[in-house]
């Protein structure tokens, strides 16, 4: 087989159901491919989606796993070559999986493939950035990044036009491509998995920098377009109050330590920073 789709679902079945038909409508009748949805215990019933296509294979999670734990539940089932990560709030463009799939066979060195995210009112989402410094969060959390606006700019590449495919540093977890394993250049085998020390949040930049680290590079490529209808859940309250009353945003400060301790603080915003 040459593709798995995984789509973790969490309380997402609305949306799931426009991605599911959008990748049943895009142009992909040449790819031998199955479409892996993986319920992350949050109740919803998708046994309905299963009616929609024999490509279609249903994995219920005893227990709410994470971003992480949840792909990585449906990868180890994946009988594709390739393996598309993708969110339930997204909706595939025509050409666009194709593209993706055919540039990844194409360039051997290249260990992951993301493409250009359109806002549902199509205008640009910012998906590919630099490896964050440790106080990013910071500035894009609270007060001071309206200070330091220079440095968080830099952080969301907004120096790049985003026309062009380019290598970068990480890619947005809400839709990647990679090989479900790959030989590397020192002739030993990486299979591409989420970090499940991380529940929620940074399982994208660290997925990311453990390929460069590995010697393979990260590509945003603009020729494939999905619409990603993105709410940035963990920022939906004011920093000061975050803290106590939301637990997505703790997720993603507890995330932001558990990379910093894994990585270090200590390196360049540059892409040679993962070859260590």
């Amino acid at each position: 087989m040459d593709l798995s789709i995984v789509i973790v679902n969490y309380k997402s079945k609305q949306k799931l159901e426009t991605c599911l038909d959008s990748i049943f409508k895009a142009d992909i009748k040449d790819i031998n491919f199955e479409v892996i949805l993986v319920e992350n215990n949050s109740g919803d019933d998708l046994h309905d989606f299963l009616k929609l296509s024999f490509n279609i294979r249903l994995i219920e999670s005893p227990k709410n796993l994470g971003m992480g734990g949840g792909n990585n539940l449906g990868i180890k089932s994946a009988e594709g070559e390739y393996i598309f990560i993708l969110n339930p709030d997204t909706v595939i463009q025509n050409g666009s999986i194709n593209t993706l799939l055919n540039y990844l066979k194409n360039n051997i060195g290249v260990g992951i493939v993301g493409p250009k995210l359109l806002n549902p009112d199509h205008s640009l989402q910012y998906s590919c950035s630099r490896f964050p410094k440790v106080y990013m969060p910071l500035l894009r959390r609270t007060f001071l990044g309206k200070y330091f606006s220079v440095s968080r700019d830099f952080f969301q590449m907004l120096d790049f036009d985003h026309q062009s495919i380019k290598e970068v540093d990480w890619l947005m977890g809400s839709a990647l491509m990679f090989k479900k394993s790959l030989v590397l250049p020192n002739e030993k085998i990486w299979e591409p998995r989420f970090d499940e020390l991380y529940f929620m949040y940074f399982e994208d930049i660290d997925l990311c920098r453990s390929a460069w680290h590995k010697g393979l590079k990260v590509v945003y490529n603009p020729d494939a377009v999905l619409i990603h209808d993105h709410a940035r859940q963990s920022a939906k309250y004011p920093w000061y109050e975050a803290i106590f009353i939301d637990p997505l945003a703790r997720r993603h400060i507890s995330s932001w330590f558990k990379y910093f301790i894994k990585w270090g603080i200590k390196f360049s915003n540059k892409i040679s920073a993962g070859l260590e």
